[in-house]
C-alpha cells in the first residue's frame, strides 16, 4: 500500500498559494512599478491596475496612457501562463508552496507578438483584465485578454499574444 499524504487545512492551502503568487509577481519589478495587483479566486487570476495620475496620457480628455494599457495587459497575459504553469506544479506535488524562492519558480514565458485593440478611453479610474488561455503546448502559447473598468461586458480594450515558453527541468 502507498502511505498517503497528510490532508493539510484548507487555509493552510490558500495561504502557501497565495505566498507563491506574491512571489511571482515580486520578482517582477515592472509589475510594482505600474502597481498591478493580482486577485486569486481558485487557479483564476484577475489583474487590477489602480488609476494614479501618472497612467494619464491625455490629460484633456483625461484618458489612460495607451502604453500603460498595453503593459497591463500583457503583463496579464504572461502572469496567467506562469500562474497555469505553477498551479500544476502545486497540484502534481512539484512545487510545494512553502518554497517562495525565486529560483524555485519557472522563468516567465517571452513575447512573440501581442496586438492591442483599443476599444474606448481608459477613464481615469481602476482597471481590470483577466486572461484565457487559448493554447499552451511546451513551446508555443496564445493568450487573449480583456480589460474593462466598471463594466465587465464594457471592455475598453483587449489584446492577443502568442509567447515563447520556457523549456521545462525534468
Amino acid at each position: 500500500m502507498s502511505a498517503r499524504r497528510p490532508v493539510e487545512p484548507v487555509q493552510v492551502i490558500k495561504q502557501r498559494r497565495d505566498a507563491v503568487l506574491r512571489a511571482m509577481v515580486d520578482g517582477v519589478p515592472y509589475i510594482q512599478f505600474l502597481g498591478i495587483q493580482f486577485e486569486r479566486r481558485g487557479d483564476e487570476l484577475t489583474a487590477v491596475l489602480p488609476y494614479k495620475e501618472e497612467l494619464i496620457g491625455n490629460p484633456l480628455l483625461p484618458a489612460l496612457h495607451g502604453g500603460a494599457t498595453a503593459a497591463f495587459l500583457e503583463v496579464t497575459a504572461i502572469m496567467t501562463l506562469n500562474w497555469r504553469i505553477i498551479w500544476e506544479d502545486m497540484e502534481s506535488g512539484a512545487l510545494d508552496g512553502a518554497d517562495t524562492d525565486p529560483e524555485m519558480l519557472p522563468r516567465l514565458p517571452k513575447t512573440i507578438d501581442f496586438t492591442v485593440d483599443y476599444l474606448r478611453s481608459g477613464l481615469p479610474r481602476d482597471a481590470y483584465a483577466r486572461a484565457r488561455i487559448n493554447r499552451s503546448g511546451r513551446r508555443y502559447a496564445s493568450v487573449h485578454v480583456e480589460g474593462w473598468q466598471d463594466n465587465r461586458a464594457r471592455l475598453y480594450a483587449q489584446a492577443t499574444g502568442h509567447f515563447l515558453m520556457p523549456t521545462r527541468d525534468k
